[in-house]
């Protein structure tokens, strides 16, 4: 008998304690050869005055024991509550977010027959960093963060990951046509790490019609690499096609930690009442038992679930008048999926699990040393705050009020150019951004030459807001242009 593998167990908010229940009811029944210590994170935690959702000790349980099996969770509205799902990702460095999607027809209604695609989605930057901040009376921003080593690491996840299960192709999408460098970025790093797996076919989507394709015709897809916010919408996506986001599991991979869970969230309305699917929840913990290497478990248990899908014993969800064959609920589902362990489906592909499961993908991940590169200050974006002048009022106040080293060159709103020779038919809020740049287009800008023109601005009444520098990269500009400059 194989000693136990020390998890974490965290019952979640809404629906989570049934089909966590649900789950481990499953696992054991299958052998599943667990040391659980169970904590509480989410609502409760949440109401007790706990911002985060999380206190020390369960922080304390899931660096010991390094794997996280967590039924979904309630973030309450208002009061400044953060995501704990998120603030989780980021502390535990969980890079990869890795969704299978299939199809299991004729037995699950889908919109698609063949669909086989696993969403490998970038899983700590992006929008989801959360930094917003409040401007002005009208304007509001969220700033999108991207790495290239956080581009880097799940690209070349992405890539090993296909080449570990056999898959063929690797598509990235992006918005690189609109931001251009931070999409840029990351469709960049793409092309520079495709090339280092010939065997593995590679092509670039941008992501409204990649969407689409993926809606539309998902059998062309096989693996999917993207950013954060596009990896979550899509891949509920590719989840709904598939029958039901109900049905999908999830694996947020680390090298410290790793936490698998359902897609879906805590459902809160049906709570309590017998309803809920556990699938989601129950394939999350399948790829948690490869994780921890207990194949057979993990293959056991997957073929039993197969099997009753194949059997028609359907939760309400996912139930059809064509291809069901039994409604039933929470407890009646996991007790369908015990009855049928050692069995495998006769249609549907059984699964088989090697031990070895191809090695650690995290061990062939690692970071590529890049060479410093020289960066000049060429100009900068001063943010103002004016509700009450227009364009060429506001350029008028900062030219008047410039220095000797800087420049206004233009004006935008909105990311507009509305200075000079702007147009009276753009809408106007009352956020503008100054760029300035060298009166002397060889001098070299210093930090000094910013905190003199801040100072004239600061003195001219100026109420500026925000800056931004404006560099150059060994010479290249790294800063985007206006719209219409």
């Amino acid at each position: 008998m194989s000693s136990k593998v020390p998890i974490t167990v965290a019952h979640g908010d809404g629906i989570g304690p049934e089909i966590m229940d649900a789950t481990l009811r499953i696992m054991d029944a299958a052998g599943a050869q667990l040391d659980i210590e169970t904590i509480e994170v989410g609502e409760k935690v949440y109401k007790r005055g706990i911002t985060s959702g999380i206190d020390d000790s369960a922080w304390d349980s899931l660096l010991r024991t390094r794997v996280f099996l967590k039924a979904p969770i309630t973030t309450p509205q208002g009061g400044g509550y953060k995501s704990l799902n998120v603030t989780m990702r980021k502390t535990l460095d969980l890079f990869a977010n890795v969704r299978p999607c299939l199809s299991y027809t004729p037995f699950v209604d889908s919109k698609h027959d063949k669909v086989d695609v696993v969403i490998v989605r970038e899983n700590e930057e992006d929008l989801y960093a959360g930094i917003e901040h409040q401007q002005t009376q009208q304007v509001v921003q969220c700033l999108k963060l991207i790495t290239r080593p956080g581009s880097e690491k799940i690209i070349r996840y992405a890539f090993e990951y296909a080449r570990a299960y056999g898959r063929k192709k690797v598509t990235c999408f992006t918005k690189d046509n609109i931001m251009k460098q931070t999409d840029g970025l990351f469709h960049r790093v793409f092309d520079e790490i495709a090339a280092e797996y010939p065997d593995i076919e590679n092509e670039h989507w941008i992501i409204d019609i990649g969407s689409a394709l993926l809606a539309n015709s998902p059998e062309q897809f096989d693996v999917i690499v993207t950013l954060n916010l596009y990896g979550d919408i899509i891949s509920d996506i590719a989840a709904q096609i598939t029958g039901s986001v109900g049905l999908g599991g999830s694996a947020n991979v680390g090298e410290h930690c790793s936490m698998f869970e359902a897609i879906h969230g805590s459902a809160p309305t049906i709570a309590g009442q017998n309803l809920a699917n556990p699938s989601g929840l129950l394939n999350g913990a399948i790829q948690m038992l490869r994780h921890i290497n207990q194949h057979d478990v993990a293959e056991k248990i997957h073929n039993a679930w197969l099997t009753t899908i194949e059997d028609g014993i359907h939760t309400g969800d996912i139930y059809s008048e064509k291809s069901s064959k039994q409604k039933v609920g929470t407890r009646e589902f996991a007790d369908a999926v015990i009855e049928r362990l050692g069995r495998s489906p006769r249609q549907l592909q059984a699964v088989s699990y090697e031990s070895s499961d191809r090695g650690s993908i995290l061990d062939r991940v690692k970071l590529k040393p890049q060479p410093r590169m020289t960066k000049a200050l060429v100009g900068i974006d001063v943010f103002v705050d004016d509700a009450d002048c227009s364009a060429d009022q506001v350029a008028e106040q900062l030219n008047n009020n410039s220095t000797d080293a800087l420049k206004l060159k233009l004006i935008t709103n909105r990311g507009v150019k509305v200075w000079p020779q702007g147009y009276d038919s753009t809408f106007c809020t009352d956020h503008w951004r100054c760029r300035f740049v060298p009166r002397n287009a060889d001098a070299e800008l210093s930090r000094q030459d910013v905190v003199d023109l801040l100072g004239a601005l600061n003195a001219g009444g100026v109420d500026f807001i925000k800056t931004e520098h404006l560099y150059t990269f060994d010479g290249t500009r790294a800063y985007s242009l206006a719209q219409g400059e």
